[in-house]
């Protein structure tokens, strides 16, 4: 004697039952990926310490730049390594504000800064900058030569770099290449914004020894 089929009720409350497992399988996962923040670079805040490099090729450096208040810019100079306070309207190459980051050019600008995006590439592997394409500071104080240089993580809450490698024009119309490396110190302190760059102090587009 054959078996009955099973009711198609009884069919239709399995299949509400699989999708309710599945869903709750889905949300336990999304839960734990939340509450699972990913490591973050112990970075520390470099003590400004502005020496003139001349016409030298500085670098590859990493400096991390204390940008944590949301009101105020910190100016750095390529030229002089460091972080400067109270610049002049031609001695400093980028400005940061939390992740704001705008090169010294454009209108209301002094210099003739710009900032152009290589993409995702190795930062060894660019050697020499291109000579155009480089995006002064626009008025509402942001560049799309960098603009979004981070992800944003749903998740997590946490900027993390794209790994664009950025070519900048400096206020006096030298080089450097730019790669931004973390956003965070001391845990997930954001604002700490650790940039590696070479700076080419001759004037040439040569970024690398």
């Amino acid at each position: 004697m054959s078996q009955p089929e099973p009711a198609p009720l009884f069919r239709a409350n399995a299949f509400v039952w699989v999708i309710v497992v599945v869903f709750a399988l889905l949300m336990a996962t999304f839960v734990v990926g939340a509450l699972r923040r990913p490591e973050m670079p112990a970075m520390t805040i470099t003590p400004p310490n502005p020496v003139p490099v001349g016409d030298t090729l500085v670098g590859p450096a990493v400096y991390t730049i204390d940008a944590t208040d949301e009101h105020t810019w910190t100016f750095f100079d390529f030229s002089r390594s460091s972080v400067v306070e109270r610049p002049g309207p031609l001695e400093w190459d980028l400005a940061v504000r939390r992740f704001h980051v705008i090169p010294n050019g454009g209108p209301g600008f002094a210099g003739r800064g710009g900032i152009v995006d290589l993409g995702p590439l190795p930062f060894d592997s660019v050697v020499t900058l291109p000579d155009t394409g480089y995006v002064a500071t626009q008025a509402d104080s942001s560049s799309a030569g960098i603009g979004k240089w981070y992800r944003y993580g749903w998740t997590s809450h946490l900027l993390t770099p794209k790994g664009h490698v950025y070519g900048v024009r400096t206020a006096d119309g030298r080089y450097a290449k730019l790669e931004i490396v973390s956003y965070y110190c001391g845990g997930v302190q954001g604002g700490c914004l650790s940039i590696r760059y070479v700076y080419q102090g001759d004037g040439t587009r040569r970024v690398a020894r």
